[in-house]
């Protein structure tokens, strides 16, 4: 069946779902296949729970004349993503990077929403499907659609802006992030880039943290371009004050205070700020929307429980943004600190050595109240009075007899070891 035909019922439906058991009346419903199941063997489900329509790849799933069959679903989805792009017309602000993409996509999306109508990526629906997904959620009233894409591997940003097709692009950082895809921190860069490859071809706009060299060599020679940064040539200047343990920023003679800890959050809430500029909202709204933003979902989040402070950055780790929380915690002012780190996830043959070259650090910054989760950390050479736990259940005895005061805490590891779970014990 041709794209345009199935954009058709697609507007007659309320929305889209890859998942019958979240759909609502009147969605189409689209049924992907994955390693351990097939979305084909729920049309009766579907339709039973709402569905208006039915998009299938399996001849046996028709079961009606509102089945619409095609050669494969994942293909139909992203090439129907496209096509609703093309016809709303509605810019796309596309970022990527190795950290910080969802928090930037929020402080985004909340400073552009004091002055226009926007929508955004939910989460981190950041993927080959969650990309369409969000892309199908944008209405042609909006002003702004805010598209984040993540990626492992190479060409896949690639792939991502050919269905986005983003007007405006933006990276985070390069980091040490999915190493064992990549190939290496050259291919991290390599493969981030490849969003201002297509901005580039395209002629259209990328907005560019100038204090960060790795992002002007991959820019180079590209001029449409809107740069922020400390230095006053930049087309918006923003400077760094302090961050103890809450970011501070320097804008327009304006201080904002954020909610946002450590120093590596000044860069996401920078270009959050030029991206106000730009687009003309007010730097008082600016200001208010920033120091209004609080992190959740375990992203960098403050907690107090008692004197104790825990920071809780448990959504994602890799050696990059470990290292900045280690680096963080380390100028904070605070007696007494604990450190609670988990393995790192997807660095390849890079694993052993990072785990290590993380642990030496922690080391060589904090005498005591260190603590290793995870079989990688677990295999590192530590001190004497680093603690190692291969596994969550292994480090409960330790964390039922503990009695924490007055203390500043550290939660760090990748989503997979789920170490808010050591909340329950403080």
């Amino acid at each position: 069946m041709e794209i345009a035909s199935i954009y058709k019922k697609f507007k007659s439906c309320a929305s889209v779902s890859t998942d019958t058991r979240k759909i609502n009346k009147d969605d189409m419903y689209f049924a992907l296949k994955g390693d351990n199941f097939d979305g084909n063997k729920f049309v009766k489900q579907a339709f039973d729970n709402g569905a208006k329509y039915c998009v299938v790849d399996d001849k046996t799933a028709v079961i009606n004349n509102h089945c619409l069959l095609v050669n494969d679903v994942l293909t139909t989805l992203q090439n129907l993503a496209n096509y609703h792009r093309k016809e709303i017309k509605v810019p796309i602000i596309s970022l990527t990077g190795s950290n910080g993409k969802t928090t930037t996509k929020e402080l985004i999306k909340a400073v552009l929403s004091t002055t226009y109508k926007v929508n955004a990526t939910k989460g981190n629906l950041n993927n080959h499907i969650g990309v369409p997904l969000t892309l199908l959620s944008f209405t042609k009233d909006l002003d702004f659609g805010i598209v984040e894409m993540g990626a492992n591997h190479q060409k896949e940003i690639e792939f991502l802006c050919s269905i986005a097709e983003p007007d405006f692009g933006l990276i985070t950082n390069f980091g040490k992030a999915h190493l064992e895809g990549f190939g290496g921190v050259e291919g991290v860069i390599k493969g981030k880039s490849e969003l201002y490859d297509f901005i580039k071809s395209n002629k259209k706009i990328a907005f560019i943290n100038a204090d960060d060299p790795k992002q002007l060599k991959q820019i180079s020679g590209y001029r449409n371009i809107v740069s922020f940064g400390k230095d006053q040539k930049n087309d918006c200047t923003v400077e760094f004050k302090s961050a103890d343990p809450f970011v501070i920023l320097n804008y327009k003679n304006i201080e904002i205070e954020s909610q946002l800890i450590g120093d590596y959050n000044y860069g996401n809430i920078a270009v959050a700020v030029a991206i106000g500029q730009y687009f003309k909202v007010k730097p008082d709204a600016i200001k208010k929307t920033i120091e209004g933003y609080r992190p959740s979902n375990n992203r960098s989040e403050i907690i107090e429980r008692g004197s104790t402070k825990i920071i809780l950055d448990a959504y994602n780790a890799n050696p990059t943004s470990m290292l900045a929380a280690l680096k963080n915690l380390k100028q904070l002012n605070a007696e007494l600190k604990y450190l609670f780190l988990g393995d790192m996830f997807e660095l390849g043959d890079e694993a052993e050595m990072e785990h290590q070259a993380i642990t030496n650090f922690a080391e060589d910054s904090f005498d005591e109240n260190i603590i290793l989760i995870g079989e990688n950390f677990y295999k590192t050479t530590t001190k004497s009075k680093t603690k190692k736990y291969k596994t969550f259940e292994d480090l409960k005895p330790y964390l039922k007899n503990l009695d924490i005061e007055n203390a500043t805490i550290l939660i760090k590891g990748s989503r997979g070891m789920a170490l808010e779970r050591i909340l329950e014990f403080l």
